[in-house]
């Protein structure tokens, strides 16, 4: 018999117990901050129609899509992020939704693109959008929720970039050069890995030399907040409602008192082609290498590809298996918790039943616990719970089982105590785990 090698593809992982704890600490973390904030979870199917996800994608994504025909021969593939397929979920359940509507999505999407520290191709994204709305509230909620969720994270350190992309068309077309505003977009989203003279040569090779000039002074204008807005609007032909709506968020925000996480950046774009408004990154000070770990923006057009209704929506989507590098780099990873925090051994498997009896008992007192399945020697049950990290044990035989005792072990320190009957166990147990 030839043996399958046990494969993964390049891209995709396996997850190990502890790691997916650590993962699931993370985003309950996270899902505890949206929920703070009034938005409500929802989910979508994996795989969709090519053309609900191609309608607005643009550019490398389109490449780095995982298309292919069903058994049907219908032409499919799976998501590259959560906001496309939202904005079909919402025009395919308008009728039985309201709005503003506040929803956040945790799942996998997936892109055929190269690997690195912190991306793979297989990859879980955090997403809360508003839709139905189209306000600078909306926007300011937006950023404040970043704020928290990063907060919630014991992570309060950040720098919340943002711009506006209707600012920075409009000074496209001032310059003259709106019908190539996509490829010079996706070129200053490229800014941060290439560096200014690689942007500004490619910039060159779209635009000529001159204009290149301009563009790179308008992306990489850098002072204080006021100086850089009247110096964009300036350069985009005078103050408009994009300016005005970038002023006017930035305000909200720093009167609600995150401030000093805000900077305004209009290098900025974003390289998806149906943001139209607000567009922000977010960066961590202390590890400027690793990118940006949560970004966004406003997309005013968007469901308008599946519908004729106006739905305008803005949102931000965490990359978790990035931000999770980069908790991992600061020594800051969330607390798993533990698997189980008291594990019932089995010395005879004539008592199966009391055992389980036991741990249900236990379980009803709040506790986690788990029963040893088979009667193994000791040592292997040891063994056991210690490379599970349980930190406390029931061992019984028939001997306490005949006097309803219940002999109990702290496995931190080797320390036996017994109980009369469960109650009492339960609160010896709570006592050591210090939760008395």
């Amino acid at each position: 018999m030839n043996l399958i090698s046990p494969r993964v593809l390049k891209g995709f992982r396996d997850i190990l117990p502890d790691s997916e704890r650590v993962r699931r600490a993370l985003t309950d973390r996270l899902e505890s901050a949206f929920r703070q904030f009034g938005y409500v979870p929802i989910d979508t199917p994996t795989l969709e129609y090519t053309e609900v996800l191609l309608g607005k994608g643009g550019g490398e994504t389109d490449k780095q899509i995982f298309r292919f025909r069903d058994h049907g021969d219908r032409d499919v593939a799976l998501r590259f992020d959560l906001t496309v397929p939202f904005a079909r979920y919402m025009a395919a359940h308008m009728n039985e939704l309201y709005t503003p509507f506040r929803r956040y999505h945790i799942g996998k999407a997936y892109r055929g693109e190269n690997t690195q520290r912190g991306r793979y191709r297989e990859f879980v994204q955090c997403d809360f959008d508003i839709v139905g709305v189209d306000s600078v509230s909306a926007d300011t909620d937006i950023l404040l929720t970043v704020v928290e969720a990063f907060r919630a994270l014991g992570t309060e350190r950040i720098e919340l970039r943002v711009a506006h992309r209707g600012l920075f068309s409009r000074f496209l077309e001032h310059l003259g050069v709106g019908e190539r505003s996509a490829e010079v977009l996706r070129t200053v989203d490229k800014l941060r890995k290439v560096g200014v003279e690689t942007t500004k040569n490619d910039l060159t090779a779209l635009v000529g030399e001159t204009k290149a000039a301009q563009v790179i002074e308008f992306i990489t204008a850098d002072s204080e907040y006021e100086e850089v807005i009247r110096r964009l609007e300036e350069l985009a032909g005078g103050p408009d409602i994009d300016s005005n709506r970038v002023r006017d968020t930035i305000a909200a925000v720093v009167e609600a008192g995150a401030g000093e996480n805000i900077i305004l950046d209009p290098s900025i774009t974003r390289g998806l082609d149906y943001y139209t408004g607000i567009v922000f990154e977010t960066f961590l000070p202390e590890l400027p290498d690793i990118g940006s770990v949560c970004s966004g923006g406003r997309y005013n057009d968007l469901a308008s590809l599946y519908s004729k209704q106006e739905l305008p929506g803005v949102g931000g989507s965490v990359g978790l298996d990035r931000l999770l590098a980069a908790l991992e780099q600061l020594g800051r990873t969330p607390e798993a918790g533990r698997a189980a925090e008291i594990l019932v051994f089995c010395l005879d498997e004539s008592l199966v039943g009391w055992y389980h009896a036991i741990a249900r008992s236990l379980r009803e007192s709040g506790f986690t616990c788990e029963v040893y399945p088979e009667a193994k020697k000791l040592a292997q049950q040891f063994t056991y719970a210690e490379k599970k990290g349980i930190p406390l044990a029931v061992i019984c035989g028939p001997d306490e089982r005949a006097e309803r005792r219940i002999n109990c072990k702290d496995l931190r320190s080797r320390e036996s105590f017994e109980a009369a009957g469960v109650d009492d166990a339960a609160q010896m147990l709570r006592s050591r785990l210090g939760t008395e």
